[in-house]
C-alpha cells in the first residue's frame, strides 16, 4: 500500500471480523519471522504482519531518523490504509521500539501492546560490534555459524529458533543493518502508556539491559507486566502461547 515513506508491504490473515493486531519484526529481518506464530494466532485475530520500512523486507527503503514522528506518521497512514482506527500491537526488538513509539504517541490507537527484548528502554549495548564478530565466525563453518548464533542471539536448541538465527545471519551477508543509537524513552514517556502492556526479555540478551527494562517500565507504565526469562538471550523462543493468552485478553473489548 501506498504510504508518506513510499509502498508498504504487508502480510494479512485471520477472520476479517476478528480483532486487529499489527506484528511488527525486528532490525535485519521481515514478516518471515512470524511463520511459526501466525497459524495458532490468527485463528483468533485478524493479523497484519507488516515489512517496516527502511529493512530487508518488501518495503520502501526509507529510514526516517528514529525519535521524530515520521514512524507514527508511516503506521498512521498503515492503519488507514488497512482501515483500522485502532489495533494491538505486537513488537521484537526494533519492532518493540516502534510499537512503544506508537502507542506513546497514540495511545488511543493502541489497544495492547506485546514487547519481546524491546528497544528504547534499557540501554543498548554494543550489538555492532557482537554483530561484525559473529559473521567473522561465519568463516569457520558449521561450528563458527553455531557460535554465532549463540553470541548475538543466545539461540536455544529448538528448530524454530536455530531456523531463524541462520536466516539472520544470512540477511546480514547481504544488508546493510542500522548503525545508528536507538533512543531511549523517558519515564514521561512510558507514564504515557495506558494500555496494557506485556513485555518478555532475555537475561542474557547481548544487544539490550534486560534488567534495566523491567525496572524502567515496572516502576513508569501503570499497565504493565515484564516477564523475565534468565537464560534467554535476544531471541525469546516459546512465546507464541504467552503473547497469544495475552491478546485473547483484549477480545471482551473488541466485543463490545
Amino acid at each position: 500500500m501506498p504510504t508518506r515513506e513510499g509502498d508498504t508491504f504487508v502480510v494479512v490473515s485471520g477472520p476479517v471480523d476478528a480483532p486487529p493486531v499489527l506484528l511488527l519484526h525486528g532490525s535485519a529481518a521481515n514478516t518471515a519471522m512470524w511463520r511459526y506464530d501466525v497459524e495458532s494466532w490468527s485463528r483468533d485475530f485478524r493479523l497484519h504482519a507488516i515489512d517496516m520500512i527502511g529493512e530487508p523486507g518488501l518495503s520502501a527503503r526509507s529510514r526516517p531518523e528514529l525519535g521524530s514522528e515520521a514512524y507514527a506518521l508511516w503506521l498512521d497512514d498503515v492503519l488507514a490504509g488497512l482501515g483500522l482506527t485502532h489495533a494491538s500491537i505486537v513488537g521484537v526488538s526494533l519492532g518493540g521500539w516502534l510499537g512503544l513509539d506508537y502507542a506513546i504517541r497514540r495511545p488511543g490507537k493502541v489497544d495492547l501492546l506485546a514487547l519481546l527484548c524491546p528497544a528504547g528502554i534499557g540501554r543498548q549495548k554494543a550489538g555492532v560490534l557482537v554483530l561484525v564478530l559473529a559473521l567473522l565466525l561465519l568463516l569457520f563453518g558449521r561450528r563458527g555459524r553455531r557460535a554465532a548464533m549463540r553470541l548475538v542471539l543466545g539461540v536455544s536448541g529448538d528448530v524454530g529458533s536455530r531456523d531463524f538465527a541462520e536466516y539472520v545471519l544470512l540477511i546480514n551477508r547481504h544488508f546493510r543493518p542500522r548503525r545508528e543509537k536507538i533512543p531511549l524513552f523517558t519515564d514521561a514517556d512510558l507514564r504515557r502508556l495506558t494500555m496494557p502492556v506485556l513485555a518478555v526479555v532475555g537475561g542474557r540478551d547481548r544487544m539490550l539491559d534486560s534488567a534495566a527494562t523491567r525496572t524502567r517500565l515496572e516502576a513508569a507504565a501503570p499497565h504493565a507486566t515484564v516477564r523475565l526469562l534468565p537464560e534467554a538471550g535476544h531471541l525469546l523462543p516459546g512465546q507464541n502461547g504467552p503473547i497469544l493468552d495475552f491478546l485473547r485478553t483484549g477480545m471482551q473489548k473488541h466485543a463490545q
